[in-house]
């Protein structure tokens, strides 16, 4: 008889944890930028964000579960005035963090103290190799930000931070140069993929690669890739033919899931929706029982259907893509890929017809003044950093809860900075 073949890792995963691997943890809505993709839709400070206290309690349920780190996120995290604080609390309660920035207060003080710690890593996000083309996206003077706080890193001596890009039709012809950027700072390259979440559904028509881009991609990536993050990012390109590194599966409420702002748990940190909330750390049960007992993680946890990629011989390598792009895009979850490189999205995108796809459930954008002096909605808006006060000196005041500025308690002439937009 014939004993049946053991389960493999992926197998395992697929069928859900009893804990996340990691998870996304978004601790502010605030940010000083207006990225226009950005998938949070953020800008405004919301006033029900968690307490420090709240925070705490979730970082000592993330260490009983055992938990290896959390991905803090935004807005930009560190302009919560309790950041570096939960950052110590979480290292100290075994916890591991990687927390994610546009380098605003990477200042020279912050790097030598990040160098210092095996328990902390940084992503420094920059989507254009040159300025040209991050500030389209990111916001004038961004560019220069993310690099000075490379420096700052590489001064500190801070090897392997991250260098973390969203490929976009724009920058998709940059690859090498932003490997060569990440080697120049002593960083490592991460990838990941445009998804049309957020205020990236604005603009995804716009900035998501082509089909010719989508294989150069994947040829870059099995050609070049070997020590390139993507995150699971493009498993959808695997069906191109050579499986790329990682799980190649979407982790969705299986091993991933995002604790946003307010405390909601989404399965995903790019389908903030209200189809893929399962529940409120601040609920009876807290975020383990959200976890563990949530009835949308156990469905997502069962076999899925091949659905309208049944009929496919690629479906085992692409397992049909990601959700939040197929969700945000109008298309069934059980269907193909926006983005399926067989060709199937475009056409289950033009049998959509006129029909709207589904808005995020939350949009903290802030209101911009335009060069015209016209108000308009979301988009990029041009940033003027100097060197942010040292977080060893309590040089910042506690930011109200209900202060939706992002730079709320920030003195820049306290600091002996310019103000806020002057010249540089």
């Amino acid at each position: 008889m014939t004993s049946a073949a053991p389960a493999r890792l992926v197998d395992h995963f697929a069928r859900g944890l009893a804990a996340p691997i990691c998870l996304t943890w978004e601790l502010t809505y605030a940010c000083n930028l207006a990225c226009r993709h950005c998938l949070s839709s953020s800008g405004r400070r919301d006033p029900r964000e968690l307490t420090t206290a709240e925070c705490r309690a979730v970082i000592d349920e993330l260490e009983r579960m055992q938990v290896f780190y959390v991905n803090i996120g935004g807005g930009e995290p560190t302009v919560r005035a309790d950041f570096w604080e939960l950052v110590d609390y979480a290292t100290a309660h075994h916890v591991g963090v990687k927390f994610s920035t546009n380098g605003v207060r990477i200042t020279p003080e912050v790097a030598t103290r990040l160098a210092a710690s095996d328990y902390v890593d940084v992503q420094i996000s920059l989507d254009g190799a040159t300025a040209e083309i991050n500030d389209a996206v990111r916001g004038a003077g961004s560019y220069d930000t993310a690099v000075r706080a490379m420096a700052n890193l590489a001064e500190a001596g801070f090897r392997g931070f991250k260098l973390s890009v969203v490929v976009t039709r724009a920058n998709v012809g940059q690859l090498d140069a932003f490997a060569a950027l990440a080697d120049r700072y002593g960083a490592q390259l991460r990838l990941t993929r445009l998804r049309p979440s957020g205020r990236g559904a604005d603009v995804w028509d716009e900035l998501h690669p082509t089909a010719a881009q989508q294989r150069e991609l994947y040829d870059w990536l099995v050609a070049a890739g070997e020590n390139v993050l993507t995150g699971d990012s493009f498993f959808h390109l695997s069906a191109y033919g050579q499986a790329l590194p990682g799980l190649n599966l979407c982790g969705a409420g299986r091993v991933v899931c995002l604790i946003d702002p307010v405390g909601d748990v989404y399965a995903c940190p790019f389908a903030i929706h209200d189809e893929f909330l399962a529940g409120n750390v601040r609920d009876a049960g807290g975020f383990t029982g959200v976890w563990r007992t949530s009835e949308l993680f156990a469905a997502l946890r069962e076999p899925q259907s091949a659905g309208a990629c049944a009929s496919c011989g690629h479906f085992d390598a692409c397992q049909g893509g990601c959700m939040a792009a197929k969700f945000f895009t109008g298309l069934p979850l059980d269907g193909p890929d926006p983005e399926c490189v067989v060709g199937h999205g475009v056409d289950a995108l033009l049998a959509r017809g006129d029909t709207a796809p589904p808005k995020p459930s939350v949009d903290h954008s802030r209101t911009v003044v335009r060069a015209a002096g016209r108000r308009g909605g979301s988009g990029p808006v041009p940033v003027t950093i100097g060197r942010a006060p040292s977080v060893l000196s309590p040089a910042l005041p506690p930011v109200s809860a209900c202060q939706e500025d992002p730079l709320a308690g920030f003195d820049p002439a306290a600091a002996g900075l310019p103000a806020a937009g002057a010249a540089r």
